[in-house]
C-alpha cells in the first residue's frame, strides 16, 4: 500500500514510489575510547548517527557520523543527510521523490528546504511525524465523532474502528509559522499497557492516544485515493520498516565502531555501508524470486551464500569455479553467480 507497492517483480516500482526513502537517526554503542562518543539520550554511550535509506532498493543512500549528544532533531544535519542522499539518486529516477521522517524532522527549516527542493523537473512530496502540544490537543478537542473515519491496514484491508482511526486536522490547528497548504492528519488509537505512563491528561480523558503526521501531499498523479487521509496516514506508517534496515546495517558492520580516530570510524562506517548496500542489490539483481534469500538476515547470507566453499580451478584456459554439490545452497549461489556474470556491462 505505501512506500513501495507490492509487486511481483521487485525490480519494477511504480513511477511515483521510485526515489522515496526512509530518513532515520539511529543510535549505536562505542568503547569510551573512540573519539567523537559521548552520551546518548538512551543513557548509553556511543555515537548517533543519521542516515537515509531508499524504500525501492533497500540501499543506505547517505549516513552522517555525529557524536552521541548530538540532537535528534537538528535540522541542519538533516538538510546535509537528505541532500547527500538526494545526489545519489540518477537522475532519471528523480523526477518524484517521496521523503518521510519521524517526528524528529518537523522542523521550519527542513520543511522549507523540502519544499524549496520543488522545480519545474522534480516534485518533493514529504511526510514527517509531529510533536504533539496543547494547541494540538485543542483542536483534536474540536473535531466531531463523525470526521473519525476506519484506517487502512498496509494491505488496504480496513482496520476495526475500535482499534484505530484517522481524521484531518488541517485548518483547526492554529500554529502559526510553518508551511503554507501543509497538511495535518491525525490518528487514534487504544492505548495499550506500554502507553500508560506517557498519556497526557487528554488521552486519558478520552482514551485514546493520539499521533500526528505532516505533508504537503495533496494528491499524487496517476495514484487513486492518494488524497485520502488513510491512504497518507498508511504511507507514513509503513515508514517504520526502516527498523529493519537499520538492523542490517548494525548487522553489517555498525553495530559497534573499533577506533579511537574520528577519520578512521568515518571509514569503517562507510565500509559497513558500501557492505549493506552490495547485500542489498545482490537481492535486487539476482536473488529476488528466492523465497529463503529475498528477505534473509545478514547472518542467513553469510552461512548460506557470502562462506559458499568453492574451488578455482583451470581447464583449457578456461577457469572454472567449483562449488560443493552436497551444500544445501549451491544452486542458489550458483544462480546468483550466472545471473549476475549474465548482467550488461556498464558503459
Amino acid at each position: 500500500m505505501a512506500g513501495w507497492l507490492p509487486l511481483a517483480d521487485r525490480r519494477r516500482e511504480t513511477p511515483e514510489a521510485l526515489g522515496g526513502r526512509r530518513h532515520r537517526r539511529h543510535d549505536h554503542h562505542g568503547r569510551l575510547q573512540e573519539g567523537g562518543s559521548s552520551a546518548t539520550f538512551k543513557r548509553t554511550f556511543g555515537f548517533h548517527p543519521l542516515a537515509a535509506w531508499c524504500a525501492n532498493t533497500q540501499e543506505c543512500l547517505a549516513m552522517l557520523l555525529r557524536t552521541g549528544n548530538a540532537g535528534s532533531n537538528t535540522a541542519t544535519d538533516h538538510i546535509t543527510v537528505l541532500d547527500e542522499a538526494l545526489a545519489q539518486i540518477p537522475h532519471s529516477s528523480s523526477a518524484k521523490i517521496l521523503v518521510r521522517l519521524d517526528g524528529a524532522g518537523a522542523t521550519h527549516d527542513l520543511h522549507e528546504h523540502m519544499e524549496k527542493l520543488n522545480t519545474a523537473r522534480r516534485r518533493v512530496r514529504f511526510t514527517t511525524g509531529w510533536k504533539i502540544t496543547a494547541a494540538d490537543e485543542a483542536a483534536i478537542a474540536e473535531l466531531p465523532e463523525r470526521a473519525w473515519e476506519s484506517s487502512l491496514k498496509q494491505d488496504g484491508d480496513l482496520h476495526d474502528d475500535e482499534h484505530s482511526q484517522v481524521a484531518e486536522l488541517t485548518g483547526l490547528n492554529r500554529r502559526e509559522g510553518w508551511l503554507e497548504g501543509m497538511r495535518l492528519i491525525v490518528r487514534r488509537v487504544r492505548p495499550s499497557g506500554r502507553h500508560t505512563e506517557s498519556l497526557t491528561a487528554f488521552e486519558k480523558k478520552t482514551g485514546w492516544k493520539y499521533s500526528i503526521v505532516a505533508t504537503n501531499i495533496t494528491k499524487l498523479w496517476g495514484v487513486a485515493g492518494s488524497h485520502q487521509v488513510q491512504w497518507i496516514d498508511a504511507l507514513h506508517r509503513h515508514h517504520a520498516v526502516v527498523e529493519d534496515r537499520v538492523r542490517t546495517n548494525k548487522a553489517m558492520g555498525l553495530h559497534n565502531l573499533p577506533a579511537k580516530s574520528w577519520i578512521a570510524n568515518r571509514g569503517w562506517m562507510l565500509a559497513a555501508n558500501v557492505a549493506a548496500d552490495l547485500d542489498a542489490w545482490l537481492r535486487l539483481l539476482v536473488l529476488h524470486d528466492q523465497e529463503d534469500l529475498a528477505d534473509a538476515e545478514p547472518q542467513t547470507m553469510r552461512m548460506r551464500i557470502y562462506h559458499q566453499a568453492g574451488r578455482l580451478a583451470r581447464h583449457a584456459r578456461i577457469r572454472h569455479l567449483r562449488l560443493d554439490a552436497s551444500w544445501p545452497w549451491s544452486a542458489a549461489f550458483a544462480l546468483a553467480w550466472n545471473r549476475l556474470t549474465g548482467l550488461p556491462q556498464v558503459t
